[in-house]
């Protein structure tokens, strides 16, 4: 593969981690604030 090609998949993959790692993130923050409100 050429260079150019390698930074488009790494782009792709840093983009998809990132978007991931975000939705992952807002589930959990929505989890522990159902439980806070069944909790009170």
């Amino acid at each position: 593969m050429e260079r150019k090609e390698w930074k488009t998949w790494l782009g792709r993959f840093g983009v998809a981690g990132f978007m991931f790692f975000l939705a992952k993130g807002l589930v959990w923050i929505a989890v522990f604030m159902g439980a806070f409100k069944a909790c009170t």
